[in-house]
């Protein structure tokens, strides 16, 4: 796996409460490749990962959400957490940062309840997806295909269920972002 992603920059967005595996995984997994993830938060400091409903290490921000600007980053990741979720797509700015990386045709990832935020931005209607389960009607009724699989391509998104799902997850990050890097050097 190492070297897919040599020097991609890629986004990641969470805040307080962000599901700890599922921010560190990927995390790991980005670095393993080869790419440069860098954490996007509502503000500097540090934020406060989640295992579950118990509060677990804390993470440094390296980016503020109000000085990112999405043409900086090759490709998304958002991790879950319930609370994490639900305060992500109650901000504005970071919907539409989330929504940049679709309109630009951008690889993103999200997992667990991460993908209450792609339906604040109005971007999964006619896509198959899945998610954690009790999602699963707010992603249909937003016209998605929801299905009950542990990792899901639909084109450059890549969604996921839960923690027990981050092995292919993190598989399907690196084939999809390298396949999109394999797009860019294409096309230029």
């Amino acid at each position: 796996m190492a070297g897919e992603l040599d020097g991609m920059r890629v986004a990641v967005l969470a805040t307080d409460g962000v599901e700890q595996a599922e921010l560190d995984r990927p995390w790991q997994t980005l670095e393993e490749a080869g790419a440069e993830p860098e954490l996007v938060s509502f503000g500097t400091g540090t934020i406060t990962a989640y295992e579950h409903i118990d509060k677990g290490e804390r993470r440094t921000v390296d980016v503020d959400l109000g000085s990112a600007d999405p043409d900086d980053y090759a490709a998304l990741v958002l991790p879950g957490g319930v609370i994490n979720g639900d305060f992500v797509r109650a901000d504005a700015d970071a919907v539409a940062f989330v929504k940049a990386f679709f309109d630009a045709g951008k690889p993103v990832a999200a997992i667990c309840h991460a993908p209450w935020v792609l339906i604040e931005a109005g971007v999964v209607r006619g896509r198959r997806m899945t998610s954690w389960p009790s999602l699963q009607t707010d992603l249909r009724n937003a016209g998605a295909n929801w299905v009950d699989e542990e990792v899901v391509v639909d084109g450059t998104l890549i969604t996921s269920r839960k923690p027990d799902d981050l092995d292919a997850f993190g598989a399907a990050i690196v084939d999809v972002f390298a396949a999109a890097t394999d797009e860019e050097t294409v096309d230029a």
